[in-house]
């Protein structure tokens, strides 16, 4: 890996912060025990609850790990477009008994006081999705001790974040679960994104900071591939989803196996912007008509998703998923890092003998953590 990010984590596995409930402190504990990098995400909760999580996690390792913003969202949003959503989802409040929430419950997700506190209580890294930072708070952050990573899904993107001061770039290809963290919401765009090895290859051509390569991966073979594209270290949400220490819900979990599930798509049914699940109800009846509008959508359907939830409905709840989610595997989250660790260790030795030098893709990487 890049001298950048291997003094921090001995194998290039890097959990993804899920956020809603999913990446609980416990399982970023878990991930950075076994030698990856276990993240928090800091998205949806308030500036008190991430330090109460950053907290939690600290008295569970003391490991590195990191910490994800969501970036503030631009007004551009048609209120009459969010109005005409929630006239269509009103049948959906009644069937499971709630009110739909309200559009307008903010826009910048307590950006500004979840970065304070990060200045104040540094973390080992922080990485940001939907935009670039301020060169200024970036800078801060590296004053403070903590390395920064902006998820990019194009290599312009990519080059925004170098230029303005990010040590890494998560590039996240098509094929990740959750929401696209594009720097701006271009509906026109919608379908057009970029698979992850060809992403990943036209980043390293573009930036000189150190690429995390994020979108589908499920096993330790697959993160040889990105490795050997020029990756430093491999990003991985979905593969964590169903293991015990993962905070989502029952039938979450099962549906990722579900043979009723059979395929995963974006939409913005559940949130107003781009975001890959797996194919349900909702998303088949309300994703053709949600307006492009995040985070007013997403206000707008959050009690919808607690009620199917705990009704155990997964055909009412976000699924998110990758496009590997069949692949996934109930493993405790340490346990499968160490098998993540075993199956890339093997793909390097058969990848290292058929290029016929220690000097070949992966030459020189130490996958297996040895001696961590």
């Amino acid at each position: 890996m890049s001298s950048a990010l291997t003094d921090l984590f001995p194998l290039p596995i890097v959990q993804a912060p899920m956020a809603g409930g999913v990446s609980l402190p416990r399982l970023a504990a878990a991930v950075s025990e076994a030698g990856g990098l276990g993240f928090l995400a800091a998205g949806y909760k308030t500036a008190d609850g991430m330090y109460q999580e950053i907290k939690q996690l600290r008295g569970l390792t003391g490991r590195p790990f990191g910490v994800n913003l969501f970036m503030p969202q631009p007004e551009h949003a048609e209120s009459g477009a969010v109005e005409v959503y929630a006239q269509q989802l009103a049948g959906e409040a009644a069937w499971y008994g709630t009110e739909l929430g309200d559009p307008d419950s903010g826009r910048d997700d307590g950006y500004d006081a979840k970065l304070a506190v990060l200045l104040d209580n540094p973390v080992p890294v922080v990485s940001f999705h939907f935009g670039v930072p301020a060169r200024e708070a970036l800078e801060a952050l590296r004053r403070a001790g903590t390395r920064t990573l902006v998820t990019a899904t194009t290599a312009e993107e990519a080059l925004a974040a170098e230029q303005a001061g990010a040590d890494a770039v998560i590039a996240q290809g098509v094929e990740a679960g959750g929401h696209q963290g594009t720097h701006r919401d271009v509906p026109e765009n919608d379908g057009s994104g970029i698979g992850l090895l060809s992403l990943v290859a036209r980043i390293r051509e573009t930036v000189g900071i150190p690429v995390v390569a994020a979108g589908g991966i499920m096993r330790g073979s697959q993160i040889a591939a990105v490795l050997a594209a020029g990756a430093s270290a491999a990003q991985l949400g979905t593969a964590f989803l169903a293991t015990p220490e993962s905070g989502a819900a029952d039938p979450y979990k099962r549906a990722l196996t579900d043979p009723l599930f059979t395929r995963t798509a974006l939409t913005r049914a559940f949130s107003g912007r781009p975001a890959r699940g797996l194919v349900n109800r909702f998303m088949r009846e309300h994703g053709p008509y949600a307006p492009a509008a995040y985070p007013e959508v997403h206000h707008l359907t959050s009690p919808l998703r607690k009620a199917a939830a705990a009704a155990g409905d997964a055909q009412g709840m976000a699924l998110w998923a990758g496009q590997g989610h069949r692949m996934v595997r109930e493993l405790p989250a340490g346990r499968l890092v160490e098998v993540l660790a075993e199956e890339l260790a093997a793909a390097s030795t058969v990848l290292s003998s058929t290029t016929g030098a220690d000097g070949g893709a992966l030459g020189g990487t130490d996958v297996t953590g040895a001696g961590r």
